[in-house]
């Protein structure tokens, strides 16, 4: 006889635990899970950047706001750029290009209304290719003087992006939209647009799913400080308030109450015409009549700790918006020998980090265009180079210069450079300090090669006779 195997009967299923690794003391209501206020705070998806009117309410109404838009771009457009190796002439044309386009103004305008609704953009206009919009941009096909500028458009009231989007890895935009459609204000379509035209303004940068929710446009500035905002204007508002409680005259004014309940209306009609002539008395003429009997007393109030509330309100705001409350409010720096300076720059420093992450390449795709026509051609050598914002005093300029320009003294003087390297050194200066900027190439050309000796030898033969012994 065979023997029936026995069915293998699956082990149990392991039981899963849930853990709970959060902190939680019931007692006291702390923690996880307490009936805290704490644990009762929420954070509700609100997406305030979708709130069009509340967002043009807040900056036509509150200097804040505007402040908190416009300040960062003024800083980082203040100082523009230079293009090193270029030569004067073509410099001198590229800047009249600039002028005449308005292209800082276009920029800074991008700037400004991409962290105000979190998105916009600005279409390259080149004359003769009106209808050439949805074509890739070629820069060989850019004529001389036919670059007119940028048109500004925000998320809102100007352009929407298209669904398709770029698949092209080497592509600035890859994985953003191909195709953008340029809207009239009556809400029809002008014109689709291709996406090497169109140069992209975003406010804060969001994670994927947020950013698709938001049509790959970010977030407004405004959304992160909001409630901010709203605690410095109450917070403003209510110190107001409070100045007119600060001096109360008060009048004892006997069966007052007796007057109001069961007087006549005649009766207190007469008592606020007295009321009324007696202030009519004080404001003209300083005087109070009041029956024998009656008192008057002024109340004056003090108060204190307002200060210390509200500059915490312009602590927390400036620190939201990421600029000093000494740009942001208009404010001098307080304490007991306070300049502001490290405050200034800590900011200047977050500043050329803008202009590197955002300013940087929205350059790097306007200035070929801009170069093709005013110059008819893009040097493969173009490099942009942002000027420092921190302008040092004429006191330290001066120790700045000397401690570098005794640092190359040395190094020449020891052999380690050669004089014409020497001086390309000291010429190098002039971009940061103004000084040296007169030596010419014919200058350095005839010191090529020459070393501190050989130039001490030509001044004074004898020299290398006494280094030899």
């Amino acid at each position: 006889m065979s023997k029936r195997r026995k069915k293998a009967v699956p082990a149990p299923a392991p039981e899963t635990v849930r853990t709970t690794d959060a902190f939680s003391n019931p007692l006291f209501r702390l923690g996880f899970g307490s009936q805290s206020p704490l644990e009762s705070t929420d954070y509700p998806m609100t997406r305030m950047t979708d709130n069009y009117a509340l967002l043009n309410s807040l900056y036509r109404s509150s200097w804040l706001a505007q402040n908190v838009i416009g300040i960062i771009p003024d800083d980082m457009t203040k100082k523009w750029f230079t293009l090193g190796g270029v030569g004067p002439d073509h410099l001198r044309r590229l800047e009249q290009a600039q002028r005449r386009t308005l292209l800082r103004d276009r920029i800074n305008t991008g700037l400004k209304w991409g962290r105000l609704y979190g998105g916009a953009a600005g279409i390259l206009l080149i004359r003769g290719q009106e209808g050439m919009l949805d074509q890739p941009l070629d820069l060989e096909t850019v004529l001389p003087g036919t670059f007119a500028g940028m048109y500004i458009v925000d998320r809102w009231c100007g352009i929407t992006p298209d669904v398709e989007l770029v698949a092209d890895m080497a592509d600035p935009d890859f994985g953003l939209p191909a195709y953008y459609q340029v809207n009239s204000p009556e809400g029809g379509i002008v014109a689709r647009v291709h996406h090497s035209r169109v140069i992209r303004f975003t406010g804060r940068e969001l994670p994927y799913l947020e950013k698709l929710a938001e049509m790959y446009w970010g977030e407004s500035e405004v959304e992160a400080l909001y409630q901010d905002v709203v605690k410095h204007d109450n917070v403003s508002a209510n110190m107001a308030a409070l100045t007119f409680r600060a001096n109360i005259d008060t009048m004892e004014v006997e069966s007052l109450d007796q007057l109001f309940s069961v007087g006549s209306g005649a009766m207190q009609r007469r008592f606020w015409n007295a009321m009324q002539a007696q202030s009519v008395m004080r404001s003209n003429f300083g005087m109070q009549l009041v029956n024998k009997g009656d008192q008057i007393k002024n109340t004056q109030y003090t108060f204190t700790g307002l200060q210390e509330v509200y500059d915490s309100m312009c602590h927390d705001l400036s620190g939201a918006s990421r600029i000093p409350v000494t740009k942001l409010f208009g404010r001098s720096p307080g304490g007991l020998n306070a300049t502001g300076e490290s405050d200034l720059r800590n900011y200047y420093d977050y500043i050329s980090t803008l202009r590197e992450s955002v300013l940087r390449p929205i350059l790097e795709r306007v200035l070929p265009v801009l170069c093709m026509s005013a110059w008819g051609m893009v040097p493969d050598d173009l490099d942009i180079i942002f000027p420092s914002l921190w302008e040092p005093s004429a006191k330290e300029m001066a120790e700045i210069v000397e401690k570098k320009a005794v640092a190359i003294r040395d190094t020449f003087q020891a052999g380690l450079l050669a004089a014409d390297t020497a001086q390309k050194e000291l010429k190098k200066l002039s971009d940061e300090t103004g000084i040296f900027s007169t030596i010419t190439d014919e200058e350095i050309a005839s010191n090529a090669g020459k070393t501190y000796m050989s130039l001490h030898e030509m001044r004074d033969p004898l020299a290398g006779l006494m280094y030899e012994e």
